[in-house]
């Protein structure tokens, strides 16, 4: 296979992106230092998509990505961040908390109370002004005049606002030529079907749910992505840490203690990688890239030695015999490509 580097389109835009991309949420947890040294790393490595979010240490990833992007020439490279999600101070969230028409916004889930121990507070927003004052805050952030994709998050809770408010407004965007491409990202692919149905998405960044261990995205999803035209970017290709893993010590799935069951199975799937004298993460890494629905996906570097890795591993060439001895062996779908 070749190379990560390569660049492709996102749907039917002009929005492209190199086939493996940076995802920005651990650089919501570490020092501008390394988060530069990581960016720089990149940028040098020849990775020119760049994803980020306001959820990422409220806002820090972003202005970690502030201080790197605007210094290399804007033509150059891709970012997306996301919406539906505000930073707020101190002072607007307890405003809003004491409105309680409005608390049902705030959000606790496990991704903000990561995000609690910085200053700035994350809620939930998904109506036109909330669009529009996310951008806006996310270009302050981040430095730049404008963003190529923005990306509906996590808008589990609030379907019908995302697709009736957030949705909207951003198609005007679209349509004005302030953005290029339009997304949600989402941990969860069924929402993801339901959005592909119902409005004119771009691309679905989809995190965990077609990977080496988890091929629920494929059956319903894909089929109507590439029905529609519709990119997929993966995130979380790694299953948040097994697969990178030599499994012999406790790992991570889906951000929890790893099932036995799934460890089980990780292992299988690294002993034929073994035969192949192929490394597990270099397997899970390409697994993904081929599907014809998928234009992108973006591990999460915490330092420029795993970025390095990354593209080490998206550049091994694999045999096909093992893809077609996993399906021999039942540990990926028959349906995979190949």
């Amino acid at each position: 296979m070749q190379t990560n580097l390569e660049t492709t389109k996102i749907g039917m835009t002009d929005a492209e992106v190199t086939r493996i991309g940076m995802g920005g949420a651990p650089l919501g947890n570490v020092g501008t230092e390394s988060a530069v040294s990581c960016l720089e790393t990149a940028y040098s490595e020849g990775i020119r998509y760049f994803d980020t979010a306001p959820l990422y240490g409220a806002g820090v990833s972003e202005s970690h990505y502030g201080k790197f992007l605007p210094t290399v020439p804007r033509e150059t490279f891709t970012i997306s961040t996301k919406v539906g999600r505000l930073i707020l101070s101190e002072k607007e969230a307890s405003k809003l908390q004491e409105n309680k028409s409005s608390t049902k916004t705030l959000d606790s889930r496990n991704g903000n109370r990561k995000a609690s121990k910085y200053k700035n507070q994350v809620v939930f927003n998904f109506s036109r002004d909330g669009i529009l004052r996310s951008i806006e805050d996310s270009l302050e952030r981040l430095g730049l005049d404008s963003i190529d994709i923005v990306l509906i998050h996590d808008p589990d809770d609030f379907y019908e606002e995302a697709l009736n408010e957030s949705f909207p407004a951003l198609a005007e965007l679209r349509e004005q030529g302030v953005i290029k491409a339009i997304g949600a990202g989402m941990n969860e692919w069924e929402m993801l079907t339901n959005f592909a149905k119902n409005a004119d998405f771009d691309c679905f960044l989809l995190a965990g749910r077609y990977t080496l261990l988890d091929h629920s995205a494929m059956h319903e999803l894909m089929p109507i992505c590439d029905q529609k035209e519709i990119s997929l970017i993966l995130g979380g290709p790694y299953n948040s840490g097994i697969l990178a893993s030599d499994l012999t010590s406790d790992t991570t799935y889906f951000y929890e203690p790893s099932p036995s069951d799934i460890v089980n199975r990780a292992r299988a799937i690294k002993n034929v990688c073994d035969r192949y004298q192929v490394p597990l993460k270099a397997a899970a890494l390409q697994f993904g890239l081929m599907h014809p629905t998928v234009a992108t996906t973006i591990p999460g570097p915490r330092e420029p030695e795993e970025l390095k890795e990354n593209i080490e591993m998206a550049s091994i060439d694999i045999n096909s015999d093992l893809w077609k001895e996993l399906k021999q062996e039942n540990l990926i779908h028959q349906n995979c490509p190949e």
